[in-house]
């Protein structure tokens, strides 16, 4: 099994972050992925560290390696005639174009979307910006800090309200990369009942408004203005970060018969001092936070954390980036994946976050992953293959 995208063919023009976790997404799903590259620097992202790997004379950015999995990898001088060429004869066998320049910058090259849809029909475009395409800010360059902010997101992060903070991903950056892979899939789903492709257009703005949920009802129907206020959910309680006496643990108590259960197992009165509903609770997080910890302050976070799974209220430790790829959980999901690099050997990488299974419960495991590619890895294949087709 290759995959359920295993018949597309995937042109991907984007550079950094979120026109390449797209096109990653739909690699991992089986696609074709030919990533088109400038001569001599390749992707952004390429010299994007520390950290380094490999040969000091070549290194390879981890960065780049983060996001450029199941791909080929062409130089093209989108300005030279020759390689133009080379160019349009991808777009004529390729399903999906992805690109995330500036408006109107293809235009100036001579490669609108619209010309390139004329020469194929059946061409999905999936164009990613930073504020959008259109509109009074309308091709402003976007980078994940910028809108994080620009969006609300870091308003919302952090210790208190006058804290603002980014979140420690690129979030902007994935999630405008993820609604962009969704809209693909749905347009080559579209395409099959017409024959024809359609611009498929997100951007890093629309990304993080779209994932603003209660934090955006908060606001659009209760005129309420949500505010960062640290580990502690602004409707729940208790549901946040808590210390106990080597450390802190995390909960969620999101129902009133999980907030009994909790008292039960700690020898708290659920309806004492006005903190038997959530609503008051939430209203009362301090005072619940104190009762919290107060209840926890004799106990060690490993003890703890027993203790709650065997009362069934969901718990946690915050765990470090090593100890989650250590942790024989995120093994088990599928989410380590072993490739041979052309110039690193065998690397590991964060995997694909979605696994398949047939009506037999046996999982389909999909395409066998490939290294991210050194810049013009398959050049030559690749131009050969285009000859071969013409």
């Amino acid at each position: 099994m290759q995959g359920p995208l295993s018949d597309v063919v995937v042109v991907d023009l984007s550079r950094a972050l979120a026109g390449p976790h797209a096109a990653m997404m739909l690699g991992d799903l089986g696609a074709r992925v030919i990533k088109v590259e400038v001569p001599g620097s390749g992707d952004d992202t390429r010299g994007w560290g520390p950290p380094f790997v490999g040969d000091p004379e070549a290194p390879e950015s981890t960065y780049f390696l983060s996001c450029n999995r199941n791909k080929e990898s062409i130089a093209i001088d989108l300005k030279a005639g020759e390689d133009r060429e080379v160019l349009l004869k991808l777009v004529d066998r390729a399903d999906v174009l992805i690109e995330n320049f500036r408006t109107g910058v293809l235009e100036r090259l001579g490669l609108g979307i619209a010309d390139l849809q004329a020469r194929n029909p059946r061409l999905v475009v999936l164009s990613i910006t930073g504020f959008g395409h259109d509109g009074p800010e309308g091709g402003r360059a976007g980078y994940d800090q910028i809108a994080q902010g620009e969006a609300g997101l870091m308003s919302l992060t952090g210790s208190g309200p006058d804290d603002p903070q980014r979140v420690g991903t690129p979030i902007a950056d994935l999630l405008a990369g993820m609604y962009g892979a969704y809209g693909v899939v749905a347009a080559l789903h579209e395409r099959h009942r017409t024959g024809v492709g359609r611009v498929v257009r997100t951007s890093l703005l629309a990304a993080v408004v779209g994932v603003h949920a209660f934090q955006g009802t908060r606001w659009t129907v209760a005129g309420e203005v949500g505010r960062a206020q640290g580990n502690h959910h602004p409707s729940i309680s208790p549901y946040g970060l808590f210390h106990c006496a080597d450390g802190a643990v995390q909960i969620a108590v999101g129902s009133e018969g999980l907030w009994a259960r909790f008292c039960d197992t700690f020898g708290l009165d659920p309806k004492a001092d006005g903190l038997a509903t959530n609503p008051e609770r939430a209203a009362r997080r301090e005072q619940v936070i104190e009762v919290v910890e107060g209840v926890f302050a004799t106990w060690k976070a490993e003890a703890l954390l027993e203790r709650l799974a065997e009362a069934g209220i969901p718990a946690g430790k915050v765990r470090s980036i090593d100890e989650v790829y250590a942790w024989e959980q995120t093994a088990s999901q599928g989410l380590l994946v072993d490739v041979e690099h052309a110039t690193l050997g065998k690397v590991t990488l964060p995997g694909p976050p979605l696994r398949f299974f047939g009506a037999d419960g046996a999982e389909q495991t999909g395409r066998e992953h490939a290294a991210p590619p050194t810049l013009d890895q398959h050049g030559g294949a690749l131009r050969a293959w285009l000859e071969e087709a013409s």
